[in-house]
């Protein structure tokens, strides 16, 4: 299986943002009332106030000219007297107001239409906070949802599945993707519901002010069109470049910080920091190049709007002199179109910054639509107590079509039996394993456990009969005891220590001031030997019928590999042990030792059987140059 890749067409990008969006369908109750609320908002605080604005400047306008004139007139008297005076363009203007000579500014009026503005605004508020908050919400149970989707989805993708790339770009798809994801979903949900209801209210006003000066604003809307248009496509490029070198950084680090010490005793730190440098370089230049160009969206949307204004300026000046409008209209119409202008532009930077969360979304979606591990069979069998009889009959396996690993493998191990599996690296060894566990299905031929074939039977249950003890200890945050009652969920603490005393790790942990409470990882002083050795106990207390040890002894100290083998020599007995080791002296002892290279079983026997045969097995084992 090769690693997925990040495809960059428009077809995929437009898929991963459908996607995006069904996952907000459980919560359309919720977006219909954060729709709502986003909807009064507007209507009362962007829609209804600038035209109560627009009064109130026409009501200190009229008040402002009025004083200036002799009381007892009519305004159309005014009116007719600048007419006879030659001021045409001031009559115009004057017959646009409520003119009262004499009487000045209505303060009354005026009262009023502010304490409604202020009664607007305060409405407007409190609207927009509390849909903010469901929207906040809807999109944190949106991200916990598809958190929860990862989690299950990983549990049934296949070994095979995580050998593909580094853990690094996982974690990276599992967090930074998903965060990333989080964070476009909260600037949008609710963001574009009130936009869309600005630029819809606003329009429907500036038609009803002046349909001259609206299809005046509309002309502009396709440039806008196509520069954000061309500006968001180039920002989702970008950011899918910004989260693939990302993913590269974390995988890098990841690498890095699990071989550190490594690393260090060959020297190797100048080349690690210069590797480094490298993908943060990548990752800091894709991100700047995302950032630049979704950035460009908003001082691109001001330039068109500072065109608009200079358009309605000059438009509006012109409808007022002649007496179309009145300069309280103008000036409403201009607050519109700087509300339609600004929503545009932020609607405009809403959708760049979603191309950022689309660019995560088709990440998360990969792993979501990898393929996963192939279901077992329907009327799948069922082990009766297993005995622990495995036979390999003519198996071949190979990882990539036409490379093999394993070429028609036969042998046959009886219960209770030790089966050692040498050979070079590359041999197929812990392949041989991964097969026994139904990890990978062979291509060709039959693994039997107690004459049933294991592809008839659910894996579940394959797995639960076999105790897996791998090179690495992996040991999760928390206690010893936790950790050792991994192997088996209603483990009691008797079965615990019993696991403990078996695997000969009961001593050292009694020795620690917590005992089987200690917390891995918080200075609890434990070697790797003595890891490795609680993870043998956790094999232990699952009490499998079939015990694995790939390399287990290969990474602890002497001492500890002395009391595995004390623990493995008491505990064998009735169990069928595969041990899979380049230390020859531990295997001495195997029951059946089998030898592979170049995926074929070249030699088997016992290990006196084998020295006698003075082939490939003598000559290894004598390489090794074993004690007695």
């Amino acid at each position: 299986m090769t690693a997925p890749t990040t495809e960059d067409r428009p077809a995929v990008r437009v898929r991963a943002g459908r996607r995006l969006l069904a996952q907000l369908a459980p919560y359309r109750v919720h977006l219909v009332a954060v729709a709502l609320t986003g909807l009064v908002g507007v209507l009362a605080g962007t829609v209804a106030a600038p035209a109560v604005l627009g009064r109130a400047t026409d009501v200190i306008f009229a008040g402002a000219v009025g004083a200036g004139y002799p009381p007892g007139l009519t305004a159309e008297e005014v009116v007719e007297r600048e007419h006879a005076a030659g001021n045409h363009g001031v009559a115009e203007v004057l017959g646009t107001v409520d003119l009262v000579p004499g009487r000045g500014v209505d303060l009354a009026a005026l009262g009023r239409l502010a304490a409604v503005l202020l009664a607007l605004y305060a409405v407007a508020f409190v609207l927009s906070t509390v849909q903010e908050r469901m929207a906040a919400l809807v999109v944190r149970r949106v991200v916990f949802d598809l958190r929860e989707a990862i989690a299950a989805k990983l549990t049934r993708l296949p070994v095979a599945y995580f050998d593909s790339y580094p853990r690094g770009e996982l974690q990276s798809r599992l967090t930074n993707d998903v965060d990333n994801v989080q964070q476009a979903l909260q600037k949008s949900v609710g963001v574009v519901f009130t936009k869309v209801f600005v630029i819809v209210g606003v329009l429907v006003m500036m038609f009803v002010i002046s349909p001259l000066l609206a299809v005046v604003v509309l002309a502009t809307l396709p440039l806008s069109g196509v520069v954000g248009a061309v500006i968001a496509r180039r920002a989702e490029r970008r950011y899918a470049d910004q989260w693939a070198a990302t993913g590269e950084l974390a995988g890098h680090v990841e690498e890095t910080y699990a071989g550190h010490q490594l690393v260090t005793v060959l020297g190797r730190r100048r080349q690690v920091v210069e590797t480094f440098d490298e993908c943060n370089e990548r990752t800091f230049d894709s991100g700047l190049r995302g950032q630049v160009s979704s950035g460009a969206m908003e001082p691109a949307m001001l330039l068109v709007g500072n065109l608009t204004y200079i358009l309605i300026a000059v438009v509006g000046a012109l409808r007022v002199v002649s007496g179309s409008l009145s300069i309280g209209a103008v000036q409403a119409f201009a607050q519109y179109a700087g509300h339609f202008g600004n929503n545009a532009g932020m609607l405009a930077a809403v959708v760049g910054e979603l191309q950022s969360g689309i660019a995560s979304a088709r990440r998360v979606y990969e792993l979501l639509d990898a393929e996963e591990e192939e279901p077992d069979r329907p009327a799948a069998e069922r082990l009766a107590p297993v005995r622990g009889r495995v036979v390999f009959d003519r198996v071949s396996f190979a990882y990539t079509p036409g490379v093999p690993v394993l070429t028609d493998v036969s042998f046959t191990v009886e219960p209770g039996q030790t089966v050692a599996v040498v050979g070079p690296t590359g041999a197929g060894k812990t392949t041989l394993a991964n097969l026994l566990l139904r990890f990978h299905e062979p291509e060709s031929g039959r693994i039997l456990l107690d004459d049933t074939d294991i592809a008839t039977l659910p894996r579940a249950e394959v797995r639960r009969a076999t105790g897996l003890v791998l090179q690495d200890s992996w040991l999760f945050a928390g206690t010893i005891a936790d950790n050792i009652a991994y192997g088996q969920a209603d483990a009691t603490r008797a079965d615990v220590v019993a696991a403990a005393r078996a695997a000969r790790v009961d001593q050292f942990v009694r020795a620690l001031p917590e005992g089987y409470d200690t917390v891995l990882g918080e200075s609890a002083g434990i070697s790797a030997g003595e890891r490795q050795l609680v993870t043998v106990a956790r094999a232990f207390v699952a009490d499998p019928a079939i015990l694995v040890l790939d390399e287990a002894t290969s990474s602890v100290d002497s001492r500890s590999e002395v009391l595995l083998q004390r623990a493995m020599r008491s505990l064998r007995a009735g169990r069928t042990c595969f041990v899979i080791a380049h230390r020859l002296s531990t295997i001495r002892h195997a029951d059946l030792i089998l030898l592979l290279d170049g995926g074929r079983i070249v030699e088997r026997g016992s290990h006196e059987q084998l020295v006698a045969l003075d082939g490939a097995y003598a000559r290894l084992y004598a390489s090794h140059a074993p004690t007695p």
